[in-house]
C-alpha cells in the first residue's frame, strides 16, 4: 500500500505508486463537523484504485462514515453508516510533487452523502401526538337547570 496517513489527511504517494495502479484500504480521521445533530464517529474508511495517466492521477473507490444523528421526525439518536459507492477524484500532477492529497474531496463527498432529512427508521411515526380532549363548559350552567312545563 502505498499511501500516507498523516495529520488526519488522506495521502497517496504518487512518486511509489504502481504505474499499473494500486488499491488502497485503511481508515483516517478527516470529517469534523461541529454540528448539534451530525456527529461523526470513527474514521471515513476507503477502499480505492488509484492510477496514473501521464499527470493525472485518477482515484476511484468507496468510502463510509459512520454517524450519531438525530431523527428528523421522532427527535431521538440513531446510528447510521454512510455510503459512497462511486467516489471519483482526479488530480493533475507537476514534475515535483510526491504526494496527492484527497482530503477534502474525500470529506466533500462523505458530507454530500449525509440524508437531507435523517430518518431512525423508514416507518418512523414520528412524534407521538398526546391530544387532549378539551371539555367545553359553557353548556354545563344548562346541566342543573329544572325546566317546568
Amino acid at each position: 500500500m502505498k499511501k500516507e496517513e498523516s495529520e488526519n489527511r488522506l495521502l497517496i504517494d504518487v512518486a511509489r505508486l504502481d504505474p499499473e495502479g494500486e488499491d488502497l484500504s485503511g481508515e483516517v480521521d478527516i470529517v469534523d463537523l461541529d454540528e448539534e445533530f451530525v456527529k461523526p464517529f470513527g474514521g471515513v474508511r476507503y477502499r480505492l484504485h488509484a492510477q496514473l495517466f501521464g499527470t493525472e492521477l485518477l482515484v476511484r473507490g468507496r468510502l463510509e462514515q459512520d454517524f450519531d444523528l438525530v431523527c428528523s421526525r421522532c427527535g431521538r439518536d440513531f446510528d447510521t453508516t454512510v455510503h459512497v459507492d462511486d467516489f471519483t477524484a482526479s488530480v493533475q500532477i507537476g514534475e515535483k510533487d510526491e504526494c496527492a492529497d484527497l482530503t477534502s474531496d474525500a470529506r466533500d463527498s462523505i458530507i454530500l452523502a449525509l440524508p437531507t432529512y435523517p430518518l431512525c427508521a423508514p416507518d418512523c411515526p414520528g412524534i407521538e401526538q398526546k391530544v387532549q380532549e378539551t371539555r367545553d363548559d359553557r353548556w354545563g350552567a344548562l346541566d342543573g337547570l329544572k325546566v317546568s312545563k
